[in-house]
């Protein structure tokens, strides 16, 4: 019979399409569907497709793949960690090795030199300037290791506490010749271009003499004595550091990264103190610390010749001039602070050239 009712039975009515979706979907336990990377692709065409994914229709919620997402990304963060932290590595070896075996005596001599200024009585204790008339030019023995001087006092213990003045003193030329070479070198560095000319006229013609015979013109303008000694090799190597940071300046502010600082307004002391600064004072540190050598060289030439320390001073410089009188009779009363001269200078040499070398790495 056929039924009065408008509507079709309920029997032969077809299936939903969210059921026909249910029904499909449950086949991908069968193996029906493949599966590519989490999008879910039917074999036989039953669910409608766009691109390759499953559409949902009629409420039916799609797959979430954000977990898979998340961990994928925390893999890739990590797998970006990796060769950073390698690179890093890898730069501080650079770094370890370009200092080298030589830098590391050096450093240790520099320090033994730093102790011997700060607390001389630790390696030597004595007076430098106890007299012993009685062994007046003593040959080095296990008692006196340098031996003694035509007073009787101990060569070894004057040395050392002298090196309280010879590096104190060269540490502070360099020290004042430093302060005086920044100042110029970051005004013709930075300033306008009227100011870079003049200055850099001024430092040509300070180069135009010999910075020893600067230091000697300038002491004889000054007097003798150690104060003298110390401004006048100041001054003599001012020009030099100038010179040397007027052209780390430049090439500092004229590099891209200064230049993408600017264009994005940042402030001029901050593009300044962030950027400039730092990249122009540590070649300074290793010219500096070559300084502190050619320093100690020329203070010592200046007692040498009597216009720096005078005796009884322990001052290497001044020793070397007061046994060279005696140097047939009594050779280690120059030996040893010319050697002491030579080791600090050649130490402060080679650690400033290796400090060079760990900067540039």
């Amino acid at each position: 019979m056929t039924p009065t009712s408008g509507h079709p039975p309920t029997s032969a009515s077809p299936a939903p399409r969210s059921e026909i979706v249910t029904s499909t979907s449950r086949t991908r336990s069968d193996g029906t569907i493949s599966k590519d990377n989490g999008a879910v692709r039917p074999e036989h065409g039953t669910i409608s497709k766009d691109h390759g994914r499953l559409q949902p229709e009629h409420g039916t919620a799609p797959e979430d793949h954000t977990a898979g997402a998340e961990e994928k990304q925390v893999t890739q963060v990590r797998g970006n960690t990796r060769p950073h932290d390698g690179a890093g590595t890898i730069r501080r070896q650079a770094r370890l090795g370009a200092f080298g075996v030589a830098g590391v005596l050096a450093l240790a001599v520099v320090l033994l030199m730093a102790v011997a200024t700060v607390w001389p009585g630790l390696i030597a204790p004595g007076d430098p300037d106890a007299i012993a008339p009685r062994d007046a030019f003593a040959a080095p023995s296990l008692a006196h290791w340098f031996g003694t001087d035509e007073s009787g006092r101990d060569v070894f213990t004057r040395v050392v506490h002298g090196t309280r003045q010879s590096l104190g003193i060269g540490a502070a030329a360099t020290a004042i010749g430093v302060g005086i070479g920044l100042v110029i070198g970051m005004l013709a560095g930075l300033g306008p271009r009227l100011v870079d000319s003049a200055l850099s006229r001024v430092i040509e013609v300070l180069f135009a003499l010999p910075s020893l015979v600067l230091a000697l013109l300038l002491v004889s303008v000054m007097g003798a004595g150690v104060t003298p000694t110390l401004v006048a090799v100041g001054l003599a190597t001012a020009p030099g550091y100038a010179r040397i940071l007027r052209s780390q300046v430049r090439s500092v502010a004229a590099s891209p990264y200064v230049e993408a600082a600017r264009l994005e307004g940042q402030p001029a002391l901050f593009v300044f103190f962030k950027h400039i600064a730092p990249n122009t004072l540590w070649p300074l540190v290793a010219v500096a610390t070559l300084g502190v050598g050619q320093a100690i060289v020329w203070v010592s030439a200046l007692s040498f010749l009597g216009l720096g320390a005078l005796p009884p001073s322990p001052e290497w410089g001044a020793m070397v001039n007061g046994g060279r009188v005696y140097l047939v009779r009594a050779w280690w009363l120059t030996l040893a602070p010319g050697l002491a001269i030579t080791v600090t200078a050649a130490a402060l040499t080679v650690l400033g050239r290796r400090l060079g070398r760990v900067g540039a790495a």
